[in-house]
Parts: structure tokens; sequence; C-alpha cells
């Protein structure tokens, strides 16, 4: 009898213990201003406190700091349906971000060690990136040091402001996944294929409404299709 009893409490030990394990990252909001690499002009337009995403050894994995609210053209309509990343401008800032050792960007690409612009961008609709994500929305990587201004620019010059974070002539990556449903508080939340995402929610002021727009920044994980 005492032998059946631990047949059967086995697996109940393991289902309850499955959850725990899975959670391999968390985010701490903490008392960390912008580094001095950000800008004059785009410091003023981020939070003051960073969202840090840590490991579950307490690594430091990176520190995003997000702008503090947005505009948006989006109309009345666009607003009562819920935005979404295409209500914010192409290179718009969407925040920042510090890595404090060599970074994997979700094209495989090595990001070095140091501080970065986040721009909203989208992925060219050609030949070239057909089925590279499963989503065309992302936040471009720039060195703060050579982001200075908040001002919006052409994609093409973006996409080499940003290449000078890869060093190469593709922009440095962080894809964004849909977020229809903000919770009030920043997660990491898992994805297929092991990507991990940093949810956070931001103030947009459209059609002189105040609206929410949810964020979903690949923080861990790399495509499958490259």
């Amino acid at each position: 009898m005492l032998c059946t009893r631990f047949l059967f409490a086995t697996p109940l030990l393991l289902i309850l213990a499955g959850p725990a394990a899975a959670a391999k990252y968390t985010v701490k909001v903490e008392d960390a201003p912008p580094p001095p690499e950000i800008g004059g002009r785009v410091r003023p337009l981020l939070e003051v406190k960073g969202l840090s995403v840590y490991d579950d050894a307490g690594t430091l994995l990176l520190t995003v700091w997000p702008r503090k609210a947005f505009e948006s053209t989006a109309t009345a309509e666009q607003v009562k349906n819920g935005l979404t990343y295409r209500e914010i401008a192409e290179s718009d800032v969407v925040g920042a971000v510090k890595f404090p050792k060599l970074w994997t960007d979700y094209r495989k690409q090595k990001i070095k060690a140091g501080v970065y612009t986040l721009r909203m961008g989208w992925q060219p609709m050609d030949g070239d990136h057909m089925g590279t994500a499963p989503f065309n929305e992302f936040c471009l990587l720039s060195p703060a040091a050579k982001d200075q201004s908040v001002d919006a620019m052409p994609a093409k010059a973006l996409h080499e402001l940003s290449a000078g974070s890869v060093g190469s002539s593709h922009p440095g990556v962080m894809l964004l996944f849909p977020n229809p449903k903000p919770a009030d508080e920043p997660a990491v939340e898992s994805k297929p294929n092991n990507i991990w995402v940093l949810n956070f929610k931001r103030p947009v002021t459209a059609a002189g409404q105040k609206a929410a727009l949810g964020f979903s920044l690949v923080v861990i994980g790399q495509t499958m299709s490259e």
C-alpha cells in the first residue's frame, strides 16, 4: 500500500513543481535612471526607472527604459478598436536599453555590451524578409552615442543608423509581439520556440483621448528560420 501511494503521489508532485521550474526570467522595476550615454534630448522622454530582466541565477541580462508616453495620429475609431504598433510613427523613440554583456538579437546578430536607443521600425515587405519573423514590427537598436535626436527619420536612415549596433549592413532588432490586453505591471512572458518577451504598458494620447498601448519586446530567443 505504501508503494502504491508513492506511485500516485509522484506525478502529482511533478505537476505541482512544473510551473515554478518553467519561470526562467523575471523583471524588476528599479530606481536606475537612464545612463549618461543617452542624449540630452532623448533622456527627458524616458522613464526614470528601469525594467531589469534577470535569469533564474540572478544574472542581469538587460535593462529597458521605456518612453514615458506617446502621441499618436490614430483616429477615434482606432482608439476604440484598440491601438497597435502601427499607430506609432515609424522611427519614433520607444525607449533605451543597456546590455551589461554581449547579447544576441532576434536575427542571431551579436550586440556588444553598451547602451542603445530603441526606435519603432517595420520589416521591409520584400523577398529577403519573407517568413523570417512571425510579425513585422520591431524596435531597432542604435548606439546611444550616435542617436542624440528625437526627430523622425526616413526608414533608410534609421536602418543605416541601427546597423551600427551590429557592425554590418543590417539593423540590430528586438521583435515585437502583439500585446492587445496589457497588464498594469511589467512581466516577462514565455512564447513558443523558447522566446521570452518583456511586457509593459505605455500611455498614448490620440484623437483627444487617453489610451494605452501594450508592448511585448523580445528579450530572449532567436528566429527559427535563419
